[in-house]
């Protein structure tokens, strides 16, 4: 009996053994699941261990930048990133400018006094969030990563009470959420500041902060002295010198002006493009919003302030010149070289430009082995020096010679002006009423070298010419024409270059012209496949009459002109009079294919709004911020396209200046446009912006109906939608307007603004019809506009109606129609 109570004794102590051990592994388990976000006091981070926030969106840890290899000695940093992309992108950084080089050795941990510190391989503290505040709290305290891509400093027990955070310290990229402005009490800036190249966080040269003196306006600072980008004054609405917000489908951006900080932050509200980010680019010195495609595996640029490359101060670098050309667009001007070819090579172009050959000058007042270099239609470097008392050409030049370190002068009406030392911001090729003459101070010997290089470079292209005419009556036409093809059958397309097709190319590429994807007044459109399974559309294009030249010409700057809702020229072809153009292929479609085609899909309100809004924001590009204003002559459902997430492209822009001004050939030949054709077109006054505002209006209502414009109730009776539409807004009922299969889901503010909208858009005074950037503006909200009186033609179509102008709700209905109309009297009345 007493060996039975013993053993049983035994079994119980090894079960309740057994449950302690299991409850505390549970405990773990549970401790490990809570704690992958947070960093504690007693879970630190080394070597390739992170911590991932809560949802799984963003990951903390040790990271080499992307591209390093080899480059900076495999340097690590402690940052953030994407954990649900492909790419690693850092989005902030710790030790910016103090990597470390032993991960495995360095430690990231909740320091003595409460605060988060990064500790290098000899336990020395290289970046610290150094919070004072916190050993008077007496709290405990842990760094938790949230899913906003937010590392937060806070008090373990009290998840409110925040210490430092992240988002309060930017390096170069804003994400969602983020607050960005001015601490009104401290005076203190946050401030982006870009890399130094694409795989050095350390601070670059070009940075983005709110103005200190409490102005509410954004500036871009080159070497944080230099402006050379404001956003102007926040009116309330818009900041003044910044007429075009990122894309209101995107992002949701808000301005706030409180008591202690003014700021402004943003957030995504497109599903399409959740992971979006703001940057300041390195190379560039752009302020960029970027969104992650994950179809092709990139970053794609929505929006960039400014515009132009050229415009940001010392892109180049001292004694580089930039060009308004897709790449390369900095170069080293005459008789200098790329100091360091690394560096240049990933973005940073500080350190510019050297000299190949020393200068001769000897410090004498004249110096006869150096000369100038003459460079015209320049923009002048900065930091000159004006020598008002020197009235010639000749004079500024000697006075220049004289010192060893002037390296330019430029002499013109208003005076003699010097250039001592590096020369920055330099623009070559500049078409514009400020550009000027530059005189480059070279040494002769460079100058020599140039004189001979044009010789050597006449006999060169004459032996070249001759030995090109021997080998073409030796090898054929035959075998020319066979390598032709297999060198271009071989060649692949490159993003902002153009590609020359033959014509023989993109006949087998389109299966001989097999597949039409539709046409109008300028060709016939075909699917194609160039080798790489890249999809393309070819556009034959029909009644040219221009050279080659001029034609490519032309092509060239369509190729140059990139914008979201812009449809990308990949290429062309110019083969005696077979002229035909590649672009990208839109695997939705046309914008009338979604609204008119029974099997498709209907599309929804929100939707509908988006397009609308991309469409306008193509065109406002178009006519107001290329440098040759277009005008696109040809808007209609069938030229605005949707890409696989529904964002629209405008295509067949630039094409009526392809065919020439005399456009009323086109039009006769395009297939369902006459009812978009301005009455300028008709009456023969000259063609402006205008014209292409009015097809846009009349678009604007086949978007809110769902129907053409003109619609047959019977067999001579035709409903016009924009005299029903201008009806009803004027009477203040805009719901019946609505495409009836949307059932009346649909914002009805947006909704009221549309149609007001579409009828100022189609006004018969074209001084009456908005630009397409006030489109833009009252689409976002940020314009108010009233109810548009009835335009006369709508008025004249209207009094022509054989029914009474009171009509049912549904606009889609057969029976008594708001305004029926025969066909010849919505001739005569548009006419």
């Amino acid at each position: 009996m007493g060996v039975s109570m013993a053993s049983s004794g035994s079994r119980a102590t090894s079960l309740l053994l057994l449950l302690f051990s299991f409850a505390f592994s549970l405990f773990l388990l549970f401790s490990s699941a809570t704690s992958t976000d947070t960093i504690s006091a007693h879970h630190s981070l080394s070597g390739n261990q992170t911590v991932t926030s809560r949802g799984g969106t963003f990951v903390l840890g040790f990271f080499t930048p992307p591209g390093s290899t080899g480059t900076t000695s495999f340097n690590y940093y402690i940052g953030i990133w994407y954990n649900n992309i492909s790419e690693l992108t850092p989005v902030w950084v710790a030790n910016r400018v103090t990597p470390v080089t032993e991960p495995t050795a360095s430690e990231l941990k909740i320091s003595d006094d409460g605060n988060l510190a990064l500790l290098d391989q000899f336990k020395s503290i290289i970046w610290s969030t150094n919070v004072t505040a916190i050993s008077s709290s007496n709290s405990t305290t842990v760094a938790v990563i949230l899913d906003k891509g937010n590392l937060q400093l806070r008090d373990e027990s009290n998840s409110s009470l925040v210490f430092w955070q992240s988002f309060d310290q930017p390096i170069g990229t804003l994400l969602p959420g983020a607050k960005f402005g001015i601490n009104k009490i401290t005076k203190r800036s946050q401030r982006l500041t870009s890399w130094k190249s694409k795989v050095d966080p350390a601070p670059g040269i070009f940075s983005f902060e709110m103005d200190q003196e409490g102005s509410f306006q954004y500036f871009c600072f080159w070497n944080s002295s230099r402006t050379y980008c404001t956003t102007g004054l926040w009116d309330g609405r818009i900041f003044s010198q910044m007429n075009e917000l990122p894309p209101v489908y995107i992002v949701n951006f808000q301005v706030v002006n409180e008591t202690d900080e003014n700021y402004f932050t943003y957030t995504v509200i497109d599903p399409n493009h959740l992971t979006s980010r703001y940057v300041i680019d390195s190379e560039y010195g752009q302020i960029q919003l970027l969104t992650w495609i994950e179809n092709s595996n990139s970053w794609q640029l929505i929006w960039a302030r400014p515009r132009s490359k050229c415009s940001v101060y010392g892109v180049c670098g001292p004694f580089g010149s930039c060009h308004d050309l897709p790449t390369p667009f900095c170069t080293c001007v005459k008789g200098f070289r790329i100091k360091s070819q690394t560096d240049w090579g990933l973005g940073d172009r500080s350190q510019g430009c050297e000299r190949m050959i020393s200068l001769q000058c000897s410090g004498q007042n004249n110096s006869e082995e150096d000369g100038f270099f003459k460079m015209e239609n320049v923009r002048l470097p900065d930091n000159s020096l004006s020598l008002a008392m020197l009235g010639s050409s000749q004079d500024c030049e000697q006075a220049c010679l004289s010192n060893c370190t002037c390296n330019a002068y430029s002499f013109s009406s208003t005076g003699c002006f010097v250039w001592h030392g590096e020369l920055l911001n330099l623009q070559e090729e500049l078409n514009e009423l400020d550009a000027g003459i530059l005189y480059l101070r070279l040494a002769a010997s460079e100058l020599q070298i140039s004189e001979n290089n044009k010789k050597r470079k006449v006999a060169h292209i004459s032996l070249g010419v001759v030995t090109a005419v021997v080998c073409l009556f030796m090898i054929g036409g035959f075998v020319w024409k066979r390598e032709r093809r297999r060198a271009i059958q071989n060649s692949k397309v490159v993003q902002n270059s153009l590609v020359s097709f033959m014509y023989d190319e993109l006949r087998i590429a389109t299966k001989n012209f097999s597949v039409e994807l539709g046409g109008g007044g300028f060709g016939s459109v075909f699917k194609g496949s160039l080798p790489g399974s890249i999809d393309i559309a070819v556009k034959k294009l029909e009644g040219l009459y221009q050279g080659e030249k001029q034609f490519r010409a032309e092509v060239s700057i369509l190729g140059v002109i990139q914008h979201v809702n812009l449809i990308r020229l990949i290429g062309f072809c110019s083969q005696g009079t077979k002229k035909l153009l590649v672009y990208e292929f839109m695997p939705c479609g046309s914008l009338a294919d979604q609204l008119f085609r029974s099997n498709s899909n209907v599309l929804d309100w929100k939707t509908r709004y988006r397009i609308a809004i991309g469409t306008a924001r193509g065109l406002a590009y178009l006519h107001e911020q290329c440098r040759d204003n277009i005008i696109h002559c040809d808007i209609k459902p069938e030229n605005i396209l949707l890409d696989d997430a529904l964002v629209p492209k405008v295509a067949d822009f630039g094409l009526a200046k392809l065919v020439g001004r005399n456009f009323s050939k086109v039009l006769t030949t395009i297939r369902g446009s006459r009812g978009y054709i301005a009455p300028e077109w008709i009456s023969g006054m000259p063609i402006t912006t205008k014209v292409d505002v009015y097809s846009y209006g009349m678009m604007l209502f086949e978007i809110i109906s769902g129907k053409r414009n003109l619609v047959s109730a019977t067999e001579s009776c035709f409903e016009f939608f924009p005299s029903v539409a201008t009806s009803k807004l004027i009477n203040g009922d805009v719901e019946v307007l609505l495409d009836h299969r949307l059932e009346g889901e649909a914002d009805m503010g947006e909704l009221a603004i549309a149609c007001k909208l579409a009828g100022w858009c189609i006004q018969d005074d074209e001084s009456s019809r908005p630009t397409m950037s006030q489109v833009v503006q009252a689409l976002e909200g940020n314009l108010n506009i009233n109810i548009p009186p009835m335009p006369k033609f709508l008025q004249r179509l209207s009094d022509s109606c054989a029914d009474n102008i009171n009509s049912p709700r549904n606009f889609s209905s057969n029976q008594n129609s708001n305004c029926r109309a025969s066909s010849t009297q919505i001739n005569n009345a548009t006419t």
